[in-house]
C-alpha cells in the first residue's frame, strides 16, 4: 500500500507566540488534511524573523509532501512571509502583474475608491513562479511556491483560501476515526491494555484523552488510520478494554 503524502503547518507570527493571539487554524487545517488523506505530522510557531522563516521553510519543504503557512502576507510592516518564502526558494519577490491589475481594479470600483497605495502592492508582491490562491474572502491572494501553500493567518480567509487550494491536493486515503470513552476510567488502569492493542495494530495511531466532568472524569480512547476494518476492529477492542473497568460507550464523551 502506498503510504499518504504528509503536511507540515508553519504558523508565522510574534503576535501568536507573545499570546496577542491565539491561533485558531491548526484544529482546522488538521482536520481538513485528514479528510483528504494529507496527515498532518508536524506543526510549528515561529516568530518573523527571516532567518527562521527562511531556514524553517527550506527544512519542512523537503521532509514534508506539502508545507502550509499561516500569517504574515498583509500590507505592513512585519508581513515578511512572502519576501521570505522568495528567499528560501531563491527567487525573486517581484509584484504579480495580473494580481496587481486585479487589486488596482477592485480599489477604483469602490464608493469611494480606495488608494492603491504602496502597502498595499505589497499584498500583489509574490515568489517569481508562484501561483495564486485566490479566494472570494479577499482580493489579496495566497500563493502556492511549488510544494509551499502561503496563507493568511485570519482564520476566515484562511479558510477560504485553504478550500480554493483544496482540489489542487492530491491526496491519499482519507483518515478515518472511531472513538469510544468511559466514565470513571483512568489511564492508569488501561496503559497497559492499550499498548497491547496498539501492538496488535501497528499501521494504526491509538490515542488516550483523560476528560474531567464535575466530580469525575474519564478516558477517550480514538483509533485512526486508513483500512475502515482494521479501525472499527482496534475501536471494538478498546470498548472492550474500558468495558473491563467500568461502563464503555461509543464516540465522544458529552460535552463539559
Amino acid at each position: 500500500m502506498t503510504s499518504n503524502p504528509t503536511a507540515c503547518l508553519l504558523v508565522i507570527g510574534n503576535e501568536v507566540l507573545s499570546g496577542r493571539t491565539r491561533d485558531a487554524n491548526l484544529q482546522f487545517l488538521a482536520t481538513r488534511l485528514g479528510e483528504i488523506g494529507i496527515p498532518l505530522r508536524e506543526a510549528r510557531v515561529i516568530p518573523d524573523v527571516p532567518e527562521t522563516i527562511i531556514a524553517a521553510v527550506n527544512e519542512c519543504r523537503a521532509k514534508f509532501t506539502h508545507v502550509f503557512t499561516t500569517g504574515g502576507i498583509g500590507p505592513t510592516h512585519d508581513d515578511i512571509t512572502s519576501e521570505c518564502v522568495a528567499r528560501a526558494f531563491g527567487v525573486a519577490w517581484a509584484v504579480h502583474e495580473p494580481t496587481r491589475t486585479s487589486m488596482a481594479a477592485e480599489y477604483a470600483r469602490r464608493d469611494p475608491p480606495v488608494e492603491f497605495n504602496a502597502a498595499r502592492l505589497r499584498m500583489a508582491t509574490l515568489p517569481e513562479g508562484a501561483v495564486p490562491i485566490v479566494s472570494a474572502e479577499t482580493m489579496a491572494p495566497g500563493f502556492s511556491m511549488e510544494n509551499v501553500h502561503v496563507m493568511a493567518g485570519v482564520p476566515r480567509i484562511m479558510r477560504g483560501m485553504f478550500e480554493a487550494l483544496a482540489p489542487t491536493l492530491q491526496g491519499g486515503a482519507p483518515i478515518l476515526s472511531h472513538t469510544v470513552h468511559a466514565d470513571y476510567v483512568y489511564e492508569g488502569q488501561i496503559a497497559a491494555g492499550l499498548s497491547a492493542i496498539q501492538a496488535r495494530y501497528p499501521a494504526l495511531d491509538l490515542g488516550s484523552y483523560p476528560y474531567y466532568r464535575g466530580k469525575g472524569g474519564g478516558v477517550a480512547l480514538v483509533a485512526k488510520g486508513t483500512e475502515a476494518a482494521a479501525v472499527d476492529q482496534a475501536a471494538a477492542e478498546c470498548l472492550a478494554l474500558l468495558a473491563g473497568f467500568g461502563t464503555a460507550h461509543e464516540g465522544e464523551p458529552a460535552p463539559e
